[in-house]
């Protein structure tokens, strides 16, 4: 891709798309902010896959990926609440654990696994997007429609119920 290759782009696409429009629409309930903010991820891939320093910086394509599209849909975010348009409502959690939360606990294996599955989904969803998508606490709070401060509480039980159980 980084040399112009359509094919290798069509490729990631195929591959990843799907499971890019899941993880956004988990954090956010209309279909064209989700379809803009794809769009707008999948641009930025082909116009910096040069930049992409891959598994040398220890990092991943789809962390690489998931990192662009999250601060897309922050951005995203950012203009409606600019425009003076409240964000829609944070799409319901589901009763069956979700693929990601399944997928999640599975790579976490032990006891960090166990006490993951554990916590409340409010907590796990700040913990997520905190320490595994790497956002700070004003992006979180704007991906999950959260004030900063509830955030920061949320991700503050999570570390003591982590502690805890671990002990």
């Amino acid at each position: 891709m980084a040399r112009g290759d359509r094919v290798a782009f069509e490729e990631l696409y195929r591959r990843t798309s799907p499971w890019l429009a899941v993880r956004l629409r988990r954090r956010c309930a209309d279909e064209q902010m989700v379809a803009e903010v794809m769009q707008e991820t999948y641009l930025a891939v082909w116009r910096a896959a040069g930049s992409f320093a891959g598994s040398e910086a220890g990092g991943s394509a789809v962390g690489w990926l998931w990192t662009i599209a999250a601060r897309r849909l922050v951005d995203a975010f950012r203009r409606r609440a600019h425009h003076a348009e409240p964000p829609p409502a944070a799409a319901p959690h589901p009763v069956a654990p979700a693929a990601e939360d399944e997928a999640l606990l599975a790579t976490v294996g032990g006891d960090v696994g166990d006490a993951l599955g554990r916590l409340a989904p409010e907590l796990r969803d700040v913990l997520r997007a905190m320490v595994l998508d790497g956002l700070s606490v004003r992006e979180t709070a704007v991906v999950l429609g959260l004030p900063e401060g509830t955030v920061k509480t949320r991700a503050r039980r999570a570390r003591i119920a982590m502690r805890e159980a671990l002990a």
